[in-house]
């Protein structure tokens, strides 16, 4: 069977995304398939996705839809009207059934199936794909497969998480992989999959899974070496968070240094309590940025959205950081349930504490279906039964309103070029741009520290 695989995502804010997805997906397709992948970032338009499908000629179509929209109230863009384009294009040249998948189609499987009319959708990891095809080439109903749904599927349950071996995979070596690497040389790799933390607005244990599946250290250093020789000079690992497992990271980075993985690489990090030497280790193995989702520095606030932290571990982690000599981000999600006036100016003041690093403040938390923050705004009337998550929506049910905490953080970072303000826009996207072309590569932020 011919499989063509799309990666619609086209959102280059800041800096764009390597679909490492499409590669895990392809990776677990057998042989026998003739599997091609197209990415809407390469094509630039959808008439070059046409014409890729006029000489293709697949037999199967699968569309991975990475987001639903920015998450930015400052600017909120839903992406559902591309998408809507991007399925037209395919049905005017192609027959082919169209399969549905990623991260931001899991969150609306029923809503977004029918939005674009396809034929098919896969809520959860996407190699689950291969059920649906052994079905098809077998002429079964592939009704009640895990994870897949048809136009009439009635009940949607979360699949538990996808079975097979959790290993990373060389990065696909067709026409994508040169634009990234032209486009920035940052390629990604995953070390594991799930996520133990119960944050209130997080949909990543509703994709992966509360648990962790981790994938052996020495396949994701023989992963990273793979991505250096096809020409990647940075890595960033996509892991929910990376020391979520803090033995199992240090592995990891002791594989990295035991292959000899020379290129520099970040990841996100939660603020726990660290073993000592825990980011020298990492160093060692070549760990150049640290992001921190730290989303508030009010313990109360904190314990509102579920986070495993204080403020005293976010002050202790970051100085560990620095003291390993590392470049240290931290990501604010302000507006969330349980901020007040008084625990805003709780987080603006404790910033102080945060010396030598960006960070990046988002005014505004977005509810996504079945997240704790969901059900508790439905229970406290803060969202009316009939409203659309579709396109943008934000919590609104404390004491003080995104446009208020917004012209609190604009006095706060008035002067300041590490203080950005979401992520950063279509300027910061533009900088970049011209910096991975004078051969730059990472993300960057650590010019903006001070």
């Amino acid at each position: 069977m011919k499989i063509l695989l799309v990666s619609a995502n086209t959102l280059k804010v800041p800096y764009p995304v390597y679909p490492i997805g499409l590669d895990h997906v392809a990776a677990s397709i057998p042989a026998r398939h003739r599997v091609r992948i197209e990415d809407l970032n390469v094509l630039e338009d959808i008439g070059g996705l046409a014409d890729s499908l006029r000489k293709f000629e697949p037999e199967l179509i699968g569309i991975s839809l990475r987001n639903i929209d920015n998450t930015d109230t400052t600017d909120p863009v839903g992406f559902i009207g591309g998408y809507r384009r991007v399925m037209e294009a395919v049905r005017q040249v192609s027959t082919a059934p169209v399969v549905l998948g990623g991260s931001g189609f899991t969150l609306f499987p029923r809503r977004v199936l029918a939005e674009l009319g396809a034929d098919f959708g896969i809520v959860g990891e996407g190699e689950r794909l291969n059920g649906l095809i052994d079905a098809l080439e077998a002429g079964r109903n592939p009704s009640g497969l895990p994870g897949i749904i048809l136009p009439d599927t009635e009940e949607i349950p979360f699949p538990s998480p996808w079975t097979g071996e959790c290993k990373p995979r060389p990065a696909n070596q067709g026409t994508h992989l040169s634009w990234y690497l032209k486009h920035s040389a940052m390629l990604n790799l995953q070390t594991k999959r799930g996520c133990p933390f119960r944050c209130i607005y997080c949909t990543y244990p509703l994709i992966e899974g509360h648990n962790l599946r981790l994938v052996a250290p020495g396949d994701a250093a023989a992963t990273a070496l793979a991505l250096e020789a096809a020409g990647a000079r940075y890595l960033y690992i996509t892991d929910s968070s990376f020391n979520a497992d803090i033995g199992h990271s240090l592995e990891v980075a002791r594989a990295f240094k035991k292959a000899g993985l020379t290129i520099p690489w970040g990841a996100f990090f939660t603020p726990l309590t660290l073993p000592d030497g825990y980011f020298e280790t990492l160093a060692e193995a070549g760990l150049k940025h640290v992001e921190f989702g730290t989303d508030s520095l009010s313990d109360a606030v904190l314990r509102f959205y579920k986070k495993p932290f204080t403020v005293e571990q976010v002050v202790a982690a970051h100085e560990a950081a620095l003291a390993a000599g590392r470049h240290v981000a931290h990501y604010f999600l302000l507006g969330g349930p349980g901020e007040t006036p008084q625990t805003l100016d709780e987080t603006l003041g404790h910033t102080d504490k945060l010396r030598k690093t960006v960070l990046f403040l988002f005014c505004g938390m977005r509810i996504y279906p079945h997240t704790a923050l969901f059900h508790q705004c439905a229970e406290k009337g803060h969202l009316a039964p009939e409203t659309d998550l579709l396109e943008p929506v934000f919590y609104h049910g404390g004491t003080i309103d995104d446009e208020a905490i917004r012209r609190r953080v604009v006095e706060k970072a008035a002067g300041r070029v590490n203080w950005v303000i979401g992520a950063g826009g279509e300027a910061t996207a533009a900088t970049l741009d011209r910096m991975y072309e004078k051969g730059f590569s990472g993300p960057l932020w650590e010019y903006l520290i001070r």
